[in-house]
């Protein structure tokens, strides 16, 4: 890929984040600084990876404002619907709800996405489907024991249609997550292709998806290091902006400020 496409992706996730603090700071709630680290990953996915057949997971759900604003600048949602975010009837609820037809299964409780997408990729393979099924989690999502399970058993069935990515940005909702290392070996234990990138450099995205479409029995994984809060000074590696918070008219305006 040239680096006029990469700066092209740059500024698509650039104005995915700006939608993503927008919709949030409407909404009086949200998640704000797991969103924004995992948008990079997002708009590569939807820019070059996903095909029609395909099926995508955001197995960290509380992360959906950026998920939705990815689908609404990729033209799949009108963009205004994103200010519905959290509101009564809205198909945008604070975690995905099937109400909005790319949600593959709803994503609350943790871990619960990742199980639901290697069940799929399991049926695709006894389908002899050439699709392909991705499911992205957050690292404090890895602390669930219903992962592991599931990795155990992709890993057995050498599900080689299937792809997570971890959105590794070192915190979960109140501290930094502890006891995951040595997260490579652990994954390659369970029977899983192992690649380390930066979750926000286009071209390491870019080889580490090229990876995986040139097949392989066995599942992968993608190990994105990734900055919470990426892109907002007063919010990048500072847990306290994970959630449970109201994004004030001054934040929100120092944010987009950052952002232009």
């Amino acid at each position: 890929m040239t680096e006029k496409t990469f700066a092209e992706l740059k500024d698509t996730a650039r104005k995915v984040r700006r939608l993503t603090l927008k919709a949030i700071f409407d909404a009086k709630s949200g998640h704000p600084s797991g969103s924004l680290s995992c948008i990079d990953i997002l708009t590569y996915l939807y820019s070059k990876v996903l095909t029609s057949g395909d099926k995508f997971i955001l197995s960290k759900g509380h992360a959906c404002p950026a998920w939705y604003a990815t689908l609404a600048k990729m033209g799949e949602i009108p963009e205004e619907e994103l200010s519905t975010l959290r509101k009564l009837d809205s198909r945008l609820q604070g975690h995905p709800s099937p109400q909005l037809p790319q949600v593959v299964t709803p994503t609350g409780s943790l871990g619960q996405g990742f199980a639901v997408a290697c069940g799929i990729a399991l049926g695709y393979k006894h389908l002899k489907s050439p699709s392909k099924v991705y499911v992205l989690l957050g690292d404090g999502e890895l602390q669930e024991g219903i992962v592991w399970e599931s990795a155990r058993i992709a890993g057995v069935a050498a599900l080689g249609n299937l792809n997570a990515i971890i959105d590794y940005n070192g915190f979960s909702s109140d501290d930094r997550v502890l006891g995951l290392e040595p997260l490579a070996d652990k994954w390659r234990a369970f029977g899983w292709h192992v690649l380390q990138v930066d979750g926000h450099n286009f071209g390491e995205l870019e080889y580490t998806f090229n990876v995986f479409k040139k097949g392989s029995i066995k599942p992968q994984v993608i190990i994105a290091r990734t900055v919470k809060g990426k892109g907002i000074s007063y919010m990048e590696g500072r847990p306290e902006w994970h959630g449970s918070l109201v994004l004030s008219r001054k934040e929100l305006n120092t944010a987009l400020a950052e952002l232009n």
